[in-house]
């Protein structure tokens, strides 16, 4: 059976374009909704474009569901979501709902999930090791929270990805004036400014309705960053692999090399987080891996991930195993990475040209779609 596959994304990530190939070689007709120039609308794997608008973002959705046909949408990025959220409960009862459903699992869970402090709190439950993660309603009740964190403490903003939204505060002085910046919206200024220099009028939405964020202390863990990215139908993990992150770009910043491990405890988490909020489609977790070698689950990414975008064989393949919930039938796989560390392209090449990972791990390089290689070097 034919099996159509629209991935949508409100950013500019490359990534995106990688789960084109990725979904393409498993035998599905891809098609994209993105921001115009976004690099997955270049992907040779894309049969059919549309033009997404941040002005208005649901008639955008209807148009490009009515044309693609898909048989699952595909968020890849956080507001992108948030979107779907929007058009299932605007669609209660159509089939437009009952695609949104079926594609990212249980909407009435994501309440939960997209908050950071109640969807650690459901996991810490059904026990997965989660540092103390507390929500901030207010400045006067964050030294309370500090109380029980500790310092250095991580406090964290709601609607918030890449990296931004994410303050290492080690005083109560800076915990504070992070709490003030997160919680507040940005001035209309900075966001009409930020809206030129990105074009990105996103930013110009932000300044004509500025909306306060929710904020979440969470207890530092000292170690380095792990993750899992995994394929989930229904509550169940269908794929899924599991990595340490060597190097990262900034220091809260996405990886630029990873080492794919086999971790018991990261896949526990994963199985739990997909059956504690019914999830359908790709995720991600992120993990600190302390000096013990023990994870501490810290972030639920609800939608694609970089490390979910690398093929390593079967069921570790994210969109070949999404794409067999789909049929009985075969279902095409990429040629797996036969190596364990992984340098993604472009950025280790960029920011770090005497990496010594450069020469032993796997370059990510998508050879076999130049224009979005292309898009990668520009977007580094």
């Amino acid at each position: 059976m034919a099996r159509n596959i629209l991935l949508y994304a409100t950013l500019k990530w490359p990534s995106a374009a990688r789960y084109a190939g990725g979904f393409a070689a498993a035998g599905c007709t891809v098609y994209a909704l993105s921001p115009d120039g976004a690099p997955v609308q270049s992907s040779r794997y894309v049969s059919g474009s549309h033009i997404y608008s941040p002005l208005a973002p649901l008639r955008s959705l209807r148009k490009a569901i009515a044309r693609a046909a898909p048989d699952l949408i595909v968020p890849c990025d956080d507001r992108a979501v948030r979107h779907l959220l929007r058009l299932y409960h605007a669609e209660q009862g159509s089939a437009v709902a009952a695609l949104v459903a079926r594609s990212i699992g249980q909407p009435e869970n994501y309440e939960r999930v997209l908050s950071r402090s109640e969807s650690l709190a459901a996991l810490r439950k059904m026990g997965v090791r989660v540092p103390d993660t507390l929500p901030v309603t207010s400045e006067a009740q964050l030294d309370d929270c500090l109380a029980v964190t500790g310092l250095p403490a991580v406090l964290k903003a709601d609607e918030s990805w890449g990296g931004e939204g994410v303050v290492i505060a080690n005083t109560p002085e800076e915990a504070h004036a992070a709490y003030r910046k997160l919680s507040s919206p940005p001035s209309r200024l900075r966001s009409v400014a930020r809206t030129a220099k990105r074009r990105d009028l996103h930013f110009l939405l932000a300044a004509l309705k500025p909306a306060a964020t929710s904020v979440c202390v969470q207890r530092f863990v000292e170690g380095q960053p792990a993750a899992s990215a995994f394929a989930a139908n229904e509550g169940g993990v269908v794929g899924a692999l599991y990595y340490d992150v060597l190097v990262t770009h900034g220091a809260i910043g996405p990886p630029s090399v990873i080492r794919r491990v086999d971790c018991p405890e990261m896949a526990a988490a994963t199985r739990a987080a997909a059956e504690c909020f019914g999830l359908s489609g790709i995720h991600g977790l992120d993990f600190i891996r302390d000096a013990s070698g023990a994870v501490h689950l810290i972030e639920i990414n609800p939608r694609t991930t970089q490390g979910g975008t690398l093929p390593f064989g079967t069921g570790r393949d994210l969109p070949s195993a999404l794409a067999s919930t789909l049929t009985t039938g075969p279902v095409g796989m990429r040629r797996a990475i036969d190596k364990e560390i992984v340098v993604f392209f472009p950025r280790e090449w960029k920011h770090n040209p005497a990496s010594p990972y450069l020469k032993t791990g796997h370059h990510d390089v998508p050879w076999d779609d130049p224009a979005v290689m292309d898009a990668a070097l520009g977007a580094a």
